[in-house]
């Protein structure tokens, strides 16, 4: 781990809040998830699927799923869904051109599966 990250998690631990600014830095955020699966901290988990929900765009959306499957966390894997599911045409092209996709589609292809099937009931309402 991080000495930055350990800092982070000391510091939520002492406070229930993330040190100032890391409420808005993703990767922190991410590493901090990771953490916090490890240690089995559930609030800590939700406050950084809080942050990396409101922080979802078109580059971000695969690597950020496949982190929320690897992790357990339900609500960002919906987030990450609803994000795909709700795309313009354009905007899944881009989503499909990101290398976050590719590795996903290597890794874990049941959730390309599943949000492709999200994306098309969604289209069909």
């Amino acid at each position: 781990m991080q000495p930055a990250v350990f800092r982070a998690l000391l510091h939520f631990i002492y406070t229930d809040s993330l040190p100032g600014g890391e409420d808005e830095d993703t990767e922190m955020a991410q590493l901090l998830l990771v953490a916090a699966d490890r240690y089995a901290m559930e609030r800590l988990k939700l406050v950084c699927q809080s942050i990396l929900c409101k922080d979802l765009n078109v580059d971000t959306v695969a690597t950020t799923l496949a982190l929320a499957d690897q992790h357990n966390c339900d609500e960002l894997k919906d987030g990450c869904l609803e994000f795909i599911e709700i795309s313009d045409t354009n905007a899944m092209d881009d989503v499909v051109a990101t290398q976050g996709f590719k590795d996903l589609k290597v890794t874990c292809p049941s959730l390309i599966v599943d949000a492709l099937e999200k994306r098309r009931k969604f289209r069909k309402a």
